[in-house]
């Protein structure tokens, strides 16, 4: 009798031995065991799912177009002028226009002229006439010149005329000559004049207008006759001192 359940219990622990064996080979073949899990994350970890990566994609598509094209929201904006820069203040003078422009006739008042005796040639001498002043002006004619005490200015030689009208920017010379005396010594009254009066002439070329100048002489003065003459006034120094 003993040994009958002996056996019985032999053969129960043999049973259940087996049964532990079969139910643990089942749970590693399961889809929700240790191992399977462990799979499928390793798998959404490099493929993710249809909704995130449309997201995604969706999301660095705004950015770009965001970048440069439009401002941050509540950021003012600031639209450049024609032909300027937006990323710096214009710094265009405004369009130069009215009196202030308007070009003058040059006279003493807005020149500085200078007396220069020339040894070539002999018995000129040089005159040179220099924009001070804020305004272009023009040199009309040629220069009306006064030595000493002389009551007449001496005669224009005509074929100096040039082209067109002297013209002088602030700080430009405009220049004439003045022959001063026969150099054969064949002219009549002659004189020593130790001072010059310079006058302008104005558009019509009748008289003078402005202001007069008075260049220095040289100290010992400068001899003068009847053949006294000037040239026109001239744009080039060359121009003036060919004749």
């Amino acid at each position: 009798m003993s040994n009958l359940r002996t056996s019985r219990t032999r053969l129960a622990a043999a049973a259940a031995t087996t049964v532990l064996a079969a139910l643990a080979l089942t749970a590693c073949g399961d889809a929700t065991g240790t191992q399977d899990e462990g799979a499928a994350t390793t798998n959404t970890s490099v493929t993710p799912s249809a909704g995130t990566g449309s997201q995604a994609s969706e999301g660095s598509s705004n950015l770009t177009d965001s970048v440069g094209t439009e401002p941050a929201a509540g950021a003012k904006t600031t639209t450049a002028p024609a032909g300027t820069s937006a990323s710096r203040p214009s710094s265009a003078r405004p369009a130069s226009g009215g009196s202030s422009s308007t070009p003058v006739t040059c006279e003493g008042s807005t020149t500085k002229t200078v007396a220069a005796p020339l040894t070539r040639p002999v018995n000129h001498m040089l005159l040179t006439v220099t924009n001070t002043g804020t305004r272009t002006c023009f040199l009309y004619g040629s220069p009306v010149v006064r030595f000493g005490a002389a009551q007449s200015v001496p005669p224009t030689i005509e074929e100096s005329q040039p082209q067109a009208v002297v013209t002088l920017e602030p700080g430009q010379s405009g220049y004439a000559s003045v022959s001063l005396s026969a150099t054969d010594g064949s002219a009549g009254n002659g004189y020593t004049a130790k001072s010059l009066t310079v006058y302008f002439q104005g558009r019509s070329l009748s008289g003078s207008v402005g202001k007069g100048a008075t260049p220095a002489l040289p100290a010992k003065g400068v001899y003068v006759d009847d053949s006294l003459k000037v040239t026109y006034w001239q744009q080039d120094m060359n121009d003036a001192v060919s004749w």
